[in-house]
């Protein structure tokens, strides 16, 4: 049976420019498109609300915070996964690649565990069972600093839907964490180590580094490509460190600590990831270059909510206001991210495209969220 909705009356963010218009979503796809303020029979009335594609979220650690709320509480899982998927569908996201760190540590300070393949057979088990709203992709925090990264990564094959392997290197005294005091402050903080645990904390992640690290990289490149995964980089600092990541053939750098590393990006035809928290509040957490920095030097193509799920929509529309271009800011969350992992089927209003759709209204310079389709069915 044909499933039709028809959103009227609606401010479209299209690919270029936001035109007031009407848009048709019929059996999961944009059947068509028009302009004018007409309400058709049977139409919603958008009443001038704002509908743009539903937002691509490629880095986020929200479901290991449903999986553990609390340190050394681990929830039970399908409820956890369900919960992480029906709060992104509340934020207008409607494909996410869910970041799961793949490189344990299993006797060190930091407590690192060896959980993504079980959690991924879990949540790629829902997903079959039509249980999710939203539509579900693997990204794997290959990290360097480790034991058994190549183990872990084996583990994974191309029915895994991993759309995304990105080289973590956690090595203190480099990268996002070159200032120790940074990294003493939140790893204590995390993980509640003491002033010589983290002193053995620092040292073992040097000695693994010195020990893996190279070989590490070689596997998670090598095993990106066995995938078809697109391959990230993560911190980078340096021009230096990004001409080592050109070579990889990474396509998206996330977080780039520097203005310099982020403009070496550019040059070398890598999109550059911020978070929208680091946008919103104005400044990295962990001392790092401003996101709005980036935007301001034309250095930030795609944004990630990273720990915030509600910072995406809110993010992207600060970007639009401060571009004054609508169309670009929302570009940052739903076209960009898309084309920069592959999906031709979503991130822009089009006929033909998947009808991942949200509509919002801004209530005290706030995007407030009405509605989130997802393949042209309401799910928020």
């Amino acid at each position: 049976m044909t499933q039709e909705t028809i959103l009227a009356n609606a401010t479209l963010v299209l690919p270029d420019e936001t035109v007031t218009g009407a848009i048709v979503l019929r059996d999961g796809t944009i059947a068509g498109i028009d302009t004018g303020k007409v309400v058709p029979k049977g139409a919603v009335d958008c009443g001038g609300d704002v509908v743009a594609p539903g937002l691509i979220e490629l880095h986020t650690d929200n479901l290991e915070r449903h999986i553990q709320p609390r340190p050394k509480v681990d929830w039970p899982h399908n409820a956890a996964i369900l919960a992480h998927d029906a709060e992104l569908a509340s934020t207008g996201i409607t494909t996410v690649f869910d970041a799961m760190r793949v490189g344990s540590n299993p006797n060190g300070k930091g407590r690192y565990v060896k959980y993504a393949r079980g959690l991924a057979s879990e949540l790629l088990a829902l997903r079959a069972g039509d249980a999710l709203k939203i539509s579900h992709f693997l990204h794997l925090r290959a990290e360097v600093c480790s034991e058994t990264l190549e183990e872990e990564l084996a583990a994974f094959g191309e029915e895994d839907r991993v759309g995304i392997v990105s080289l973590m290197d956690h090595t203190p005294g480099q990268r996002q964490f070159r200032d120790l005091s940074k990294l003493e402050a939140y790893v204590k903080g995390k993980l509640s180590l003491n002033d010589a645990e983290f002193q053995e904390h620092v040292a073992q992640l040097k000695e693994l580094r010195a020990r893996n690290g190279d070989r590490h990289e070689a596997a998670a490149v090598a095993e990106a490509k066995r995938f078809g995964a697109v391959l990230a980089s993560h911190d980078d600092t340096t021009p230096e460190q990004v001409a080592v990541s050109a070579g990889y053939g990474i396509r998206i750098a996330e977080f780039p600590t520097t203005l310099e590393a982020a403009r070496a990006c550019h040059d070398h035809a890598i999109a550059v990831i911020m978070g929208a928290p680091n946008l919103i509040r104005g400044g990295s957490h962990s001392g790092n270059v401003a996101a709005h920095d980036l935007a301001a030097a034309g250095h930030l193509d795609i944004l990630s909510s990273d720990y915030v799920p509600s910072a995406l929509l809110l993010a992207a529309v600060q970007l639009g206001e401060t571009w004054g271009d609508m169309a670009r800011g929302m570009a940052t969350v739903t076209r960009n991210p898309a084309r920069g992992v592959g999906l031709e089927d979503r991130g822009e209003i089009a006929e033909g495209m998947r009808a991942d759709l949200i509509r919002f209204a801004m209530r005290g310079g706030v995007p407030a969220l009405r509605s989130v389709w997802s393949r042209g069915e309401r799910v928020a």
